[in-house]
């Protein structure tokens, strides 16, 4: 199954549970506007109160067009893909690609490489990208592990530069988090004080759900069978990603392959960790750090966790006979397991 088709299913998911717990609320106080729409090869859905009752899909939709000239690889004319295609590097032609990459060398420096974006050639090679490719030989691996380090790029305010041009950037681990950052900053400053932001299951909870008069509750999937919640949230401003290995990978010869690479190794990860969703201020850094998560494991995660106060994550793990989780003390008293 498609990465496309497990963000719509769980997008699906996720604006069901929202709807259902709306419902079952009483003493609604004031209506919710929604607006949804498809962009970044998957779909978002926005819940708002706006006392002027304002329609902002168009606005949403010409700014998420934008977004996506400056960091969608489909797009050949977008920044990314002339980085990508250049020998050196690019001058930005629009103010949408500094923020991710200040981020990824954030997440990047702080995970050690485990969240990397310049894993897009590995990626393609293990046939993940447009080229279907079965299995690549460890020689054509190693060559391409030369050139993968986010540390070899350089960047500016307005330019971002490369000392060899096979190097190639790819937000797929973070863009939709960055999407979801930017309705949100756009809902913002027109003074939408309280919405539900989700783009591809990603997303943001502001304020407070008006229709309840209680924080935004929100469905946690379970990664043993997706097509059910594992448990539920509270969430009030903060973000949430959730990455997992569950819908989007790879059969051959009986042997599963994960979307998610390893850097280090240049092959796809084999961890127990079956499920991150990480909880940060913005969504850029969740979905960066759920990326890095499950390419470390749920033993260096948690070690991480430990250390940071500025994400929380709820890790879930196979263990013979079941699973075993790992939720942060930062956020365990607004999550219930089922």
């Amino acid at each position: 199954m498609s990465n496309r088709t497990k963000n719509i299913i769980y997008s699906i998911l996720l604006v069901s549970s929202v709807f259902i717990v709306m419902k079952c609320r009483e003493g609604k106080r004031q209506q919710a506007l929604r607006i949804e729409g498809a962009t970044m090869g998957t779909t978002y859905h926005v819940t708002y109160f706006d006392k002027h009752e304002r329609n902002f899909k168009i606005s949403v939709d010409s700014i998420l067009i934008l977004v996506n000239k400056s960091i969608n690889t489909y797009d050949s004319t977008s920044d990314i893909s002339r980085f990508n295609k250049s020998v050196s590097g690019i001058r930005f032609s629009l103010p949408f690609f500094l923020r991710p990459l200040k981020t990824a060398l954030d997440v990047y420096q702080g995970s050690s490489g485990a969240y990397d974006p310049t894993v897009m050639p590995l990626v393609n090679a293990w046939g993940f990208g447009p080229k279907k490719i079965t299995i690549p030989d460890t020689a054509y691996i190693e060559s391409v592990r030369a050139f993968i380090g986010f540390n070899k790029i350089q960047f500016s305010s307005d330019s971002v530069t490369k000392p060899d041009q096979r190097i190639q950037l790819d937000f797929g681990g973070i863009g939709q988090g960055y999407g979801a950052d930017i309705i949100t900053d756009f809902l913002k400053s027109k003074g939408v004080e309280n919405m539900l932001v989700e783009l591809g299951g990603e997303g943001m909870a502001i304020g407070i759900n008006l229709e309840s008069g209680k924080p935004w509750e929100l469905g946690l999937v379970d990664p043993t069978a997706p097509e059910k919640f594992i448990g539920y949230i509270s969430l009030s401003g903060k973000s949430f990603s959730t990455s997992g290995n569950y819908f989007n990978y790879r059969e051959v010869n009986g042997i599963r392959y994960s979307h998610t690479i390893d850097p280090a190794s240049g092959y796809p990860v084999q961890r127990a960790l079956l499920s991150a969703t990480v909880f940060a201020a913005d969504c850029t850094t969740a979905d960066a750090w759920a990326t890095a998560f499950m390419s470390m494991g749920h033993e260096k995660a948690i070690e991480i966790l430990s250390s940071r106060k500025d994400i929380d994550a709820c890790l879930i793990w196979s263990v013979p006979g079941g699973t075993e989780k790992h939720i942060t003390p930062g956020i365990a008293g607004s999550i219930t397991m089922n």
